[in-house]
């Protein structure tokens, strides 16, 4: 009997576990490849899972409510009697016993860049195995451990709010926020008292008050963004450019374009055309940090920011952005976001961002100061076009005259993004949208 382990796959960018939902098929059952069989729900997306071969349903691993480690065998499909044929170099061979191969549910997202997976904490030339605990500590919260010079005698004291008093990354990172002077390696081993988190401030509740339990990803979010802040130099630069022409050439394409593709042409794919574009002339903020290294990327994989319906924010990506034109963009861009709304991306749509870029405009705002999407060193936020009176140049002399300007905010890594390449890099996006050629086609 041959039979396969399908594997948890890989649900994005720093997500290494996710909670089973529901399974769409039963113990039993026959199923297809690339037919759904689960639904799995983690920090950034609620997505169904397709089976990589056709079989039979044979054993659930993993049930309903639980979570399960990406990586993880969820569930064992007997394929003796699919007709998929075996791979190259293997041989089903029933009278050789039972044989069980581990397949990902997915194809896998390339290698998590956000954190060093590090099976250990060291302490100088010591190393503290995580295995010698009784806890289970998840590779971040062991990262964030091992960044912080944080021993395991220290971490086996912090209070863990997860299941079965696991430390969750926010209770780490909020013990590093509240964690006493003079803990830690640094220290040396004399204090040997108990370190606990001080309390958190109180918020008083008056009557008529309503109280929100965060959401799940509301969580995630908050806890992403502090812990960006700690990670990355912030560091923002503005530039206002002449947006007349885009507005113009817009105003005379729109209709033609939606007649032709089925869709609205608005401004995003073109700061996006404009932000790849300055990533070629400039590909130091095309890179990741992880640790004393810096990795280029090859790839321009452009993440957007996309508000959804109950006010949180998802980034799904368009990869290899720089080698779309600008209508191929425009539908990537547009069928991204409708898809975010409804809760439909997949999971390789939101991995493998290298920049990320925000349009506050749209909620008409004049600027803002985005932060950093980890591992990535850079974000730049687009406000709204507004018209002003500016100074131009003609062939009579300096004239004023109504313009659409509108301001480019780029917050960087001041770890390894200077002020003199940023401010640059931001200009040089300006630069772009202020050439756009007004007789180009889509």
């Amino acid at each position: 009997m041959a039979t396969v382990e399908m594997i948890m796959p890989k649900m994005g960018e720093s997500i290494m576990e996710g909670t089973i939902l529901t399974w769409l098929k039963n113990e039993g059952d026959p199923i297809e490849q690339d037919e759904s069989v689960l639904e799995v729900a983690t920090d950034k997306v609620d997505t169904e899972v397709p089976a990589t071969h056709a079989g039979i349903l044979e054993k659930i691993l993993i049930q309903a409510g639980e979570v399960a480690q990406v990586g993880a065998p969820i569930a064992i499909i007997n394929i003796s009697e699919s007709k998929e044929p075996t791979g190259s170099g293997e041989k089903d061979d029933s009278s050789s016993g039972s044989s069980t191969q581990k397949i990902p549910a997915t194809i896998p997202a390339p290698e998590e860049e956000e954190i060093a997976l590090t099976p250990m904490l060291s302490r100088n030339n010591e190393s503290i195995a995580a295995e010698a605990s009784h806890r289970f500590y998840s590779p971040l919260v062991l990262n964030i451990a091992r960044q912080e010079e944080i021993p395991m005698s220290e971490l086996e004291k912090v209070s863990g709010s997860g299941k079965d008093g696991r430390v969750t990354k926010a209770d780490i990172l909020n013990y590093v926020a509240n964690r006493p002077k003079g803990t830690g390696l640094a220290a040396g081993n004399a204090s040997t008292q108990a370190s606990a988190p001080a309390a958190k401030a109180s918020v008083s509740v008056s009557a008529g008050d309503e109280i929100i339990e965060m959401d799940r990803m509301r969580r995630v979010i908050a806890d992403r963004m502090i812990e960006s802040r700690r990670i990355s130099a912030h560091v923002t630069s503005f530039v206002e450019a002449d947006m007349t022409t885009i507005v113009f050439w817009r105003n005379r394409m729109k209709n033609e374009f939606k007649e032709r593709e089925g869709t609205n042409l608005t401004f995003t794919p073109i700061f996006i055309e404009a932000v790849a574009k300055a990533i070629r002339d400039y590909p130091m903020i095309n890179v990741s940090v992880d640790g004393d290294r810096i990795i280029k990327r090859k790839d321009i994989n452009i993440g957007m920011a996309v508000a959804l319906p109950n006010g949180n924010l998802i980034v799904p990506v368009i990869h290899h952005a720089d080698q779309m034109n600008l209508a191929g963009l425009t539908n990537k861009v547009n069928d991204l976001a409708k898809r975010a709304r409804d809760n439909k991306l997949k999971p390789d749509e939101l991995t493998g961002g290298t920049y990320t870029i925000s349009n506050v405009g749209s909620f008409g705002n004049v600027m803002g100061t985005p932060i950093i999407v980890q591992p990535q060193v850079g974000i730049m936020a687009f406000g709204t076009v507004v018209k002003k009176p500016a100074v131009i140049e003609t062939p009579t002399g300096d004239a004023i005259a109504i313009r659409h300007k509108m301001f480019l905010s780029h917050s960087y890594d001041h770890r390894v993004v200077d002020g003199s390449l940023g401010g640059m890099f931001v200009r040089r996006v300006a630069d772009y949208l202020e050439k756009f050629d007004i007789k180009r086609s889509f």
